[in-house]
């Protein structure tokens, strides 16, 4: 056992097995070290193999003694007794991650906040952006837990790794394609996916909630008008807002980020694997950032949604009229043209917003696309009276 002390803070390496045999001389050698109550004790258990109840309890009276203690890198093994024990409700404990490149890989999927790679025929890994994720991995994790066990058709992670200083989600997906991939190896097929994508989505959103089980989107929405006041005609800021509160309050499943890189088919059965963005209220908001992703966000640039996306301009327009073909099969070309103007008025209501505040007009090519978003509300604004549908 090595320790070492620093800015009052003791810190404990332990390695090979802590049992029945040798736990009370491990207590009696922590102890001889002589600290405080008042010292945040780290355990770091990275060299641990095994720990048995007799260890158990040697954490436990360390715990007790020192209420600012925690443990940090145990393996899956260790991490596993801790957390069938009930220690992982006790105190902090946090895993040691495997660590695995994806130099080299196949990017088969993007999210708002993560790539997805393939690492080999059985494998893929989602990476998030953000290095300070994993209290959104396991978020996402729960998320698709909640949504499988709601019938939504979700891959489910099994391992959390490490990705040089990023974090990621380990999926089993045996010889998955994405949509995408699907559409850019097949545009002929694009019909096909899009009702594919449909039943899905249907399936998403015929999923009711508790109040309050998951994010309300509509709240959301009236902060992206609000903001979005400070930089529009008054009077178009003011009607946006009020129609945005007006907004029927539903307990409808929202998926969030609903595009072709997210959703993958594995032997025949479409599955997605995005969930992090999982949230609740009216449809009309998914319309909205589906119209973003296939439509909006290539406004301006036209090869934008082919660096996202990996298709045409024309193709992800296709693709989005497809979708609400078949979302609104039954209903009229009118009917399913205001739909796509509300979807409209609220995703460049949102891009407004974040092109200005989280973008930054000083970005190249931001200002023409922030005047587009702009102008587009201005104009049509007296082509809607609410935005949602019924």
């Amino acid at each position: 056992m090595k320790h070492t002390f620093e800015n009052n803070t003791l810190t404990v390496y332990l390695a090979g097995r802590i049992d029945s045999s040798n736990a009370a001389d491990v207590e009696k050698e922590i102890l001889d070290i002589g600290f405080a109550p008042d010292v945040k004790v780290i355990v770091d258990m990275q060299d641990l193999e095994y720990i048995s109840s007799a260890g158990l309890r040697v954490i436990l009276r360390l715990k007790k003694s020192n209420a600012d203690t925690e443990i940090i890198n145990a393996c899956s093994d260790v991490y596993e007794i801790f957390d069938m024990t009930g220690f992982t409700e006790l105190m902090s404990i946090s895993k040691a991650y495997r660590e695995i490149s994806v130099e080299g890989c196949e990017i088969i999927g993007e999210g708002a906040n993560g790539l997805v790679y393939r690492i080999d025929a059985d494998t893929i890994i989602k990476v998030y952006k953000n290095p300070d994720s994993l209290d959104e991995i396991h978020n996402e994790r729960e998320l698709a837990r909640k949504a499988f066990v709601m019938g939504i058709p979700t891959a489910i992670p099994y391992d959390v790794v490490k990705v040089g200083n990023l974090y990621g989600s380990v999926f089993e997906l045996l010889n998955a394609e994405g949509f995408a991939k699907l559409l850019i190896e097949d545009p002929s097929r694009s019909d096909e996916l899009a009702k594919e994508s449909v039943e899905i989505l249907k399936a998403i959103h015929s999923t009711h909630l508790k109040p309050g089980e998951l994010p309300d989107k509509k709240k959301t929405a009236i902060r992206w008008a609000e903001h979005t006041k400070a930089y529009v005609d008054p009077a178009v800021g003011d009607k946006i807002l009020e129609m945005m509160k007006a907004i029927p309050d539903t307990d409808t499943m929202l998926h969030g980020d609903y595009h072709i890189k997210n959703i993958m088919k594995q032997n025949g059965e479409n599955l997605l694997i995005d969930m992090d963005t999982l949230a609740m209220g009216h449809p009309i908001f998914e319309f909205a950032g589906i119209f973003m992703a296939y439509v909006a966000f290539s406004s301006v640039d036209r090869d934008n949604v082919k660096g996202f996306l990996g298709i045409d301009y024309e193709c992800a327009v296709q693709f989005w009229k497809s979708t609400l073909k078949y979302y609104f099969e039954g209903k009229d070309q009118a009917f399913i043209d205001d739909v796509e103007k509300k979807a409209a008025m609220i995703c460049f209501t949102r891009l407004v917003r974040r092109t200005a505040e989280k973008v930054g007009l000083d970005k190249p090519g931001a200002r023409a696309f922030f005047e587009y978003c702009k102008n587009y509300l201005e104009t049509n604004i007296d082509t809607v009276d609410s935005l949602y549908f019924e």
